[in-house]
Order: C-alpha cells, then structure tokens, then sequence
C-alpha cells in the first residue's frame, strides 16, 4: 500500500476510536455529578475553612485509597457484561444481604442530605419563602420524573450539561480566591490533637466517608456501565471505559481541591464559622465569597453551588432505586442476563416503587433533622466511612473473582493498593470506634 493510503488508514482508526469513546463516555461523569454533592460543597469548604490546608492530606489520600474500590465498578461490568451486584450474588447470597443492609442504613440519610442542602441553595438563589423540607420533596419528585420519563438517556445527557456547568464556574471561582489566600497563616499538616478529640476524629472520619464519595457508588457505577451499553448499542473496550472512569474520578479530585481552597481563601479566619442550618449556610456560601470576591462574583458561585448539588441530587435519586429494582431481580431470579429486566415493566414498577420509598424515608428524615445540617451530614457521612472497608473488600473479591477474564483483572500493583486501602479504611474504622466508644 502506498504511503497516502497507510495516512488514511491511520487517520480512519483514530476517528473510528474517537467516535467509540464518545459512546463509551458517560458513566465517569455520573460518577463526578453523584460525587462532587456534599462531600466537596459542604465537608471540604468545612475542612478549608476550619483547618485551611490542614486536612487536604486526608482529601488527597482519600480519593488514592479508594481509587481502586470506585474503579473496579466500571471495571467488573465492562469484562463481564454484568454488574457489581451479579459479582456480589455470584460470592453467597451473604455479600447481597450485607449489601442490601448498607444500602437500607444509608439510603434515606444519604438522600435526605443531598436533597436539603440543594433545596436551601434553591431556596437563597430564588428568594422562595418554601420550607426547605417541601422544596426537597419537589426536588426528589423533580428528578424522579425526569429519571422516569427518560430514563437513562435523559439522566446521561442531563448530567453531562451540569457538570459541565460546575465544573467551569467552580475552576473560575477557585481561581479568583487564590489570590486571596494568606500562606503565612495556613498550614498544610494538622494539629496532632485531631487524632484523639473526638469531635475533631469524627469530622476527619466524616471527611473520608464521602470523598470522594460513598463506595456504593461503584455499584451504581457498574449499573451506568451497562445502561450506558445498551443506550449506544456500543460494548466499550476496557481501555475505554477506564478513559472515561479517570476522566470523571480525577475531575472529582480537582473539584475538591477547589472546594478546600475555597473554604480556606473565604471561611478562614474570618472569624466566621459554617452554620449548623442548611438555609444560613447556603446563604453563607454564596454571601460570603461575594463579599470576598465582589457581587459581580454572585451567579458564578451561585450557579456553581447549585449545579453541585442538583447533580448530585438528580444521580442519588437515580442510582438508590436502580440498585434496589437490580437487587430484587438478583434475589428473585438468581441471575443477570445483562440487567435488562430493569428496563422492563416489571423492572419500571419496582424503580417508581422504590423511588417513592426513598423519597417518603428521605422527607422523615429530613422532618427530624432539618434543624442540623451538619449532625445530619456527618451521621450519613460517618456511616458510609464505617461501611466502606465492607464494600471495598467485595469489589476487590469481584474483580479477582474467576469469572473475570485473567487479562481483564487488575493488575497486581493495584491489587496491592486496593488492599492498602481496604486495610488503612479498616483500621481507620476501627480506631474511630474505639476513640468514641472506649
């Protein structure tokens, strides 16, 4: 073949490439929009205003120790054409009922807190006079009628237009702060005191619970995967699904080093502290970096507080009740031919029936705790660091399970770091139990 004609063939197979990974890419933004909620806008603006740099070690070590729990969800599903919670059937039907327990313990305080802190946002944003309670049930039923209606298609497409939102107005936030940042007062290692206060270890422990998020995600994400599969009629390769997996995990890591910074270049030492309340400290995110950075700085970090959430919001309300529907097909039938019967009308009353469980437990939760946003977030917050090392070591069994072809499984470096990280997460729970229990 001549020379003009191996130049075209090399230029046809990038652009064949090009155009696979487009179909492919999709399930790592999910992952972004369900992450960078609560555990970026809240916890990590929290850790920057109260410690400056102090707790950026633990963000930063978080997000590398649980790398390989969140990656072996997308991982799974693209070498085996099934989803974590196949994995998890194919172990004893003991990893589907600890699964489902977690999920139960969680679900209603997870949502309930992602839920009320966009509404308090909403709330501010739009002057509404609406308790922050009934403008987070209308939220939930907002995004419930959207998942509902489109399904994924709608929920990929939605997604990728909010966190590209977020992601811009939050880099342009960051960077107007920078300046701002006084380096002779921050330190970027804590006082040793955090290991043994009490109040301080909790806030640690609730920092690493959600960064960059709760680990069930990766089961979500392993159900993205598929739905994203059948949505494009594209079986992405493993190098492409990885592609996409990195490019939403990394931009969660950018994201919260975004959020510590702000927290630090706004809440830190001005003498004053994030509110217990979800309206006022709504308010408070917004008010104070505009009088930090000036009122023409208003819709850049209210649009981008906002976007945060809601996508946050929009993936919670979907990735609970699409994990419960799945689950219920794992108990009932035994097997997965690929998840299919989530998109089928059996499979579409069990997801209305368990959003509406979801929503109704999430609005009693949010009845009793609506008063303390912070005791609310670090009660879900806690309860995911305390479950995590459960789900890191069956994600692990998972992807090194037989049924992984041997080319497709980890590799042994991040076998050794996804047991570093199930071990440090671990003995980290362990030793928050015994500090605050002892």
């Amino acid at each position: 073949m001549g020379r003009n004609g191996v130049t075209r063939t090399a230029l046809d197979d990038e652009m064949i490439e090009n155009r696979t990974f487009w179909k492919a890419l999709g399930p790592g933004l999910l992952f972004a929009g369900a992450a960078v909620g609560v555990s970026h806008l809240v916890q990590s603006t929290r850790a920057g205003a109260s410690y400056g740099f102090g707790l950026l070690l633990f963000v930063l070590l978080a997000n590398l120790l649980k790398y390989p729990a969140f990656r072996f969800g997308p991982q799974y599903a693209t070498a085996t054409g099934t989803s974590l919670l196949e994995g998890y059937r194919r172990q004893g039907t003991w990893a589907l009922v600890a699964y489902t327990i977690v999920t139960l313990g969680t679900m209603f305080t997870i949502q309930a807190a992602v839920s009320l802190v966009t509404a308090a946002l909403a709330k501010v944003m739009l002057g509404l006079s609406w308790s922050p309670i009934w403008i987070a049930a209308a939220l939930m039923v907002i995004c419930g009628v959207l998942i509902g209606i489109g399904r994924y298609h709608w929920l990929d497409r939605i997604n990728k237009l909010v966190v590209a939102v977020l992601t811009v107005s939050t880099l342009i936030a960051t960077v107007m702060v920078v300046p701002r940042l006084d380096f002779s007062r921050l330190t970027f290692w804590p006082s040793a005191s955090i290991f043994s206060d009490r109040k301080q270890l909790m806030f640690v422990a609730a920092l690493v619970g959600w960064m960059p998020s709760a680990i069930d995600i990766a089961v979500w994400q392993s159900l993205w995967t598929l739905a994203r599969r059948r949505d494009t009629s594209h079986a992405p390769s493993l190098a492409e699904s990885m592609l996409d997996f990195h490019i939403g995990y990394l931009g969660t890591v950018l994201l919260a080093v975004c959020f510590v910074t702000l927290g630090a270049g706004v809440f830190f030492g001005s003498g004053v502290s994030p509110s217990n309340k979800a309206a006022q400290f709504a308010f408070q995110v917004v008010s104070l970096y505009t009088q930090t950075l000036g009122e023409w700085s208003r819709p850049v970090i209210g649009v981008s507080a906002f976007a945060v959430m809601f996508s946050t919001t929009l993936t919670v309300v979907d990735g609970f009740p699409r994990a419960l529907t799945i689950l219920w097909a794992r108990f009932r039938s035994g097997e997965e031919p690929g998840g299919h019967e989530a998109e089928g009308t059996s499979g579409q009353r069990l997801f209305w029936l368990s959003l509406a469980v979801l929503a109704v437990g999430s609005t009693l939760v949010l009845r009793f705790f609506a008063q303390s946003l912070t005791r609310m977030v670090d009660l879900a917050t806690v309860l995911s660091f305390l479950t995590a090392p459960l789900l890191a070591w069956l994600n692990h069994r998972c992807v090194t399970s037989d049924e992984v072809p041997l080319a497709l499984r980890p590799s042994l470096a991040l076998r050794g770091l996804s047991w570093t990280g199930i071990v440090f997460l671990g003995g980290f729970a362990a030793y928050y139990l015994w500090i605050t229990y002892a």
